[in-house]
């Protein structure tokens, strides 16, 4: 048959041309040849203690698979798209080289179980690896904080100065935040860790398997208890995008906390040559690069999730072609990740702090008007609305002489509220209002200090 014009010269075969195109999924789900040799070995290991098939066939399995093994890994392995993915083409290989052993392996099982089984496990291993690299991302933040425990920095609402903190409060904050996404991720490898192996096509099979055996082999907690469940569900896959959007959406936030930084008009921080790039025309610029892209790629990472989702919510059980989708999805969500995850921790390793600029935003916009307001109330016993108005017309006051609030003369305060004393500026300084802030959770220095060795004992 002719190529249909419309189609244009890619799809030189017309029909079929287009269905090998459609079909195919070796590009992209070779990634799972390891986690498929994986659960073969454990599949033919299992058959042979069922007497299902020979140990000499068994044996000449194994060894197969271990040679194919060594050719993946070393760059040899013809990957065939006629074969369509990665287990056809490790099925036929095997077969090339084992014989007839090679043809039994697939018995009592399907490829619906045998793709579940693999991408269960590979996206186990993502979990890991993203748990992995936001402790490092975190032993980096505390690193910062506690060498900034004391450093004064304008902490924000609504993007406006609001009260004094420290850098090393404000590090603290995104541990935390990571260290809720960790346990996402945790979540959610313990959600999936159950085998679909031996669910078979849909609906089991009738061969005396051993689905014990095979979950233990492979490091799952036990088997799916339904069949249809385990071929057709792909909510472990969702757990993990679901996880990786959090994380990724608060790596953006910090990216963007860096982007700002290190504008002149904040200069807060400086990177290194490392983790910037120059302008093509503009000799003076310092692109925060690493940080945008880190912000860039959530958008990645949420419509992986997105596009996973719409795809499942119209599936009716059990399996369909539709979830050869799912792979590229989670696939290009982990490569963001993973990349972006090890970005933000070097960049945060290799940020240096301006602690004068941080300081001197600080005292901007009457950053101490809150601690006038407790001074009021618990020198005079009045109810914190009307000390809230005090210190809201002593801040009127300070803008008309154009001093801050701790260089305001105690007379002119007199004028607003006569009971005011002397003793009101030692709460008027940035470091009082910073020390002063000694409640549990905090951004007090000795407070910083404690979650710091807090976070150092929990992070080794």
């Amino acid at each position: 048959m002719t190529a249909n014009k419309m189609w244009g010269g890619r799809f030189e075969r017309g029909p079929a041309g287009i269905m090998e195109e459609i079909n195919v999924s070796v590009d992209f789900d070779k990634r799972l040849a390891d986690h498929d040799i994986a659960g073969s070995k454990a599949h033919a290991r299992m058959l042979a203690a069922q007497g299902i098939i020979s140990r000499t066939d068994c044996d000449a399995i194994i060894a197969g698979l271990d040679q194919i093994a060594a050719d993946i890994a070393a760059g040899r392995f013809a990957f065939k798209r006629e074969l369509e993915d990665i287990h056809f083409n490790i099925e036929q290989r095997l077969t090339e080289i084992a014989g007839p052993a090679g043809a039994r392996l697939h018995t009592a099982r399907s490829r619906n179980d045998q793709v579940a089984t693999d991408f269960r496990l590979w996206v186990r291993d993502a979990c890991a690896r993203a748990s992995a690299g936001l402790i490092e991302l975190q032993r980096a933040l505390v690193k910062q904080a506690e060498a900034h425990a004391a450093t004064i920095m304008p902490g924000f609402t609504h993007l406006q100065p609001a009260q004094p903190v420290t850098f090393g409060h404000h590090c603290l904050a995104y541990v935390e935040m990571f260290a809720r996404d960790r346990s996402r991720f945790d979540d959610a490898s313990a959600r999936l860790n159950e085998s679909p192996l031996g669910a078979a096509a849909l609906a089991g099979t009738p061969y005396p398997i051993d689905r014990e055996a095979t979950a233990k082999e492979l490091g799952f907690a036990h088997p799916m208890r339904n069949s249809l469940d385990a071929v057709a569900s792909r909510d472990f896959a969702l757990d993990y995008l679901a996880a990786a959007t959090i994380t990724a959406t608060h790596l953006s936030r910090f990216a963007e906390e860096i982007v700002l930084w290190m504008s002149p008009s904040f200069g807060f921080v400086t990177l290194s040559d490392a983790f910037t790039t120059g302008s093509s025309i503009m000799p003076q610029k310092r692109n925060p690069d690493a940080a945008e892209l880190v912000r860039g790629k959530t958008g990645r990472i949420l419509g992986s999730f997105v596009a996973l989702v719409t795809v499942m919510k119209g599936l009716a059980l059990a399996y369909a072609k539709d979830l050869q989708e799912d792979k590229e999805a989670v696939f290009s969500a982990a490569d963001a990740l993973d990349l972006s995850i090890a970005a933000m921790a070097g960049m945060v390793d290799d940020l240096k702090a301006n602690a004068d600029a941080m300081r001197r935003a600080a005292e901007a916009g009457y950053p101490t008007a809150t601690d006038l307001a407790d001074w009021v109330v618990s020198q005079s016993g009045k109810p914190f609305r009307e000390a809230h108005h005090i210190a809201g017309a002593i801040v009127k006051r300070a803008e008309a002489l154009g001093v801050s609030l701790d260089k305001v003369p105690l007379a002119e305060m007199q004028k607003i509220e006569p009971g005011i004393t002397a003793k009101v500026y030692d709460v008027l300084t940035l470091d009082a209002s910073v020390n002063a802030r000694t409640s549990f959770g905090g951004t007090a220095p000795v407070r910083v200090r404690e979650q710091v060795q807090f976070w150092r004992e929990t992070l080794k």
